[in-house]
């Protein structure tokens, strides 16, 4: 697993609209693969965040 530093993500937690720009898709897709349970979300009160090591871990399912 890559670090979420080595991947140029600097904070600990994304929204969605960030974690959308980040990874050049919707926000629809976004909620999908939080749904298929492909990236985990928490909810902070009622925003909606992505942590950076999740993101992490999302983008290294890619690779294998």
């Amino acid at each position: 697993m890559r670090s979420p530093y080595d991947l140029g993500l600097t904070r600990a937690a994304y929204s969605v609209k960030a974690t959308e720009s980040l990874l050049s898709v919707s926000h629809t897709t976004i909620y999908e693969l939080i749904k298929q349970g492909k990236l985990k979300a928490r909810k902070l009160n009622s925003k909606t965040l992505i942590l950076a090591a999740d993101i992490a871990d999302f983008l290294s399912q890619l690779d294998a």
